[in-house]
Order: structure tokens, then C-alpha cells, then sequence
């Protein structure tokens, strides 16, 4: 099958559904399957219908990372950490739904979405020091900042699998449900992103990641400060407050705000 054909896509509600189906390797990510992944994003992201995007897997796993028959082709620091840099630099809010095995490459793109919602019976690992791998540096730093040096040593040192508690007690996780209710959780969830300012959003992204890199600047924020003031959600915002009704934002802007 098309590596296409392997990261399925939907898009309903608002919502661009990314499911990664390959379930007979638990969800392994072929070279090809790296390759278009960024690609993919690049469409979600220029689609004025997506205003947000959940990250899955078929068949009971979310991924069990790069397929290790093509270790050779993918490079751990190239391929998996482009199609992470493509999630981080997606501009609307991602969600990674998780359940079973979310391991090296997969729990690389979990780390990659914004939030992370993970049914109880996930497991998480980042295993290169199984294989004699350094972890890319860019990713190591992106684990770093979720959920701190010690964590992210445990993780990387010893290569154990975690259990989803766990990993919400090191921050590597949002929310934790019994498998039955996460979809209806994720629906409920998504909804209430969809409803809200992108321009709030996008903005919150972009300066809250770049904070938490130390890289925020002045001219940043001023940036997008300006577009806030052009008023084009905030008029409706504090009409629909006024009113008693449900906002309807508008606003779209570029697919990213360039600087």
C-alpha cells in the first residue's frame, strides 16, 4: 500500500483526523510513511475547513515507531524528526489520542502535538538506547522541556516502557480515560477548540512555544499583538458576551503567521 494510503485522513466538523493504519506492524512508520507525513500537514494546515487536528493510530496502537526492517533508510535524525518539526510547526491546535503502544518514533510524534489524551491502558518508551542510538538533539530538547531532566533521563537511559500513569505524572500526558469513554472525550474536546479564536490560538502556539524554547522576542509578540488589535475576532467575542450567545469567529490568517 501508498504510504497515502497508510496515514489515513478525514476531516469532519472542523476536525482533520490523521490515523496512522497500519496495524498489523503496530502502526510502524515506514520511510515513505515519514516522507509524507510533512506533506500531509501542509494540506491540513492551508485547509480552511481544519481547525484542528487529532493525531491516531489503528487497531488498538497509537505507533509503535519507525520500522525497524527500514532503520537504515530512515535516520532517526532525519526523517522522524522533520514530521516532528512539521507537527510542531503546524499552526492550529494538535492532539495526540493514544492508545497501546506509543514507542520511540510514536511517542516522538506524541511529544510533537500540543496536548495528548491517552486511553488507560497506553504505554509509552523512547528506546534508543536499545539500539546504540543517540535521540536526535532537537527531540531530546522538546522531551526536556514536557516534562523535565529527570523524567526525561529515566526515559532515555533505561528505555522502559511506562504505564499511562506515569506518564501523566511526568507531564508527558494531558488527560488519561478508560479506553470506552476517549473518543466521546476527544469529541466533547474538540468541539471546544473548534469553537474558539484560531487567532487566539495560533498566537497562544507560537508564543508559548517559543517561550518554553527561550526563544521569545519582543517583536513576536508585538506582531502578534497587532493582529489582535485589528480586531477582527474580538469585536465578535465581546458582542456574542454582550448578547449571550455563542461567538462565531472568523478570522482564518495565513496558514502561518510569518516574521
Amino acid at each position: 500500500m501508498s504510504a497515502e494510503a497508510l496515514l489515513r485522513c478525514e476531516v469532519a466538523e472542523g476536525v482533520g483526523t490523521v490515523t496512522i493504519d497500519r496495524p498489523d506492524k503496530r502502526n510502524a512508520m515506514s520511510a515513505a510513511m515519514w516522507r509524507a507525513l510533512p506533506a500531509l500537514l501542509e494540506r491540513l494546515a492551508t485547509d480552511p475547513a481544519v481547525r484542528a487536528v487529532v493525531l491516531t493510530g489503528a487497531g488498538g496502537h497509537f505507533c509503535a515507531g519507525a520500522d525497524i526492517g527500514e532503520l537504515a533508510d530512515i535516520n532517526p535524525g532525519d526523517l522522524p524528526v522533520a514530521a516532528e518539526e512539521a507537527l510542531v510547526a503546524f499552526p492550529k491546535p494538535t492532539l495526540a489520542v493514544i492508545r497501546g503502544f506509543a514507542v520511540g518514533g510514536g511517542c516522538q510524534l506524541a511529544a510533537a502535538c500540543d496536548l495528548r489524551f491517552a486511553a488507560e491502558d497506553a504505554r509509552f518508551g523512547i528506546t534508543p538506547a536499545k539500539l546504540g542510538i543517540v535521540y536526535p538533539g532537537a527531540s531530546t530538547a522538546r522531551l526536556v522541556r514536557l516534562v523535565g531532566p529527570a523524567a526525561a533521563k529515566y526515559l532515555l537511559f533505561s528505555g522502559e516502557l511506562v504505564d499511562a500513569a506515569h506518564a501523566l505524572r511526568i507531564g508527558l500526558l494531558d488527560e488519561v480515560l478508560p479506553a470506552a469513554d476517549l473518543d466521546g472525550r476527544v469529541a466533547e474536546f474538540t468541539r471546544v477548540l473548534t469553537a474558539r479564536s484560531q487567532l487566539t490560538q495560533q498566537g497562544a502556539k507560537e508564543i508559548v512555544n517559543a517561550a518554553a524554547a527561550g526563544a521569545l522576542t519582543p517583536d513576536l509578540v508585538d506582531a502578534w499583538e497587532r493582529e489582535s488589535r485589528k480586531g477582527v475576532d474580538s469585536t465578535e467575542g465581546v458582542a456574542a458576551f454582550l448578547e449571550r450567545r455563542a461567538p462565531r469567529f472568523t478570522w482564518t490568517g495565513p496558514a502561518a503567521h510569518k516574521r
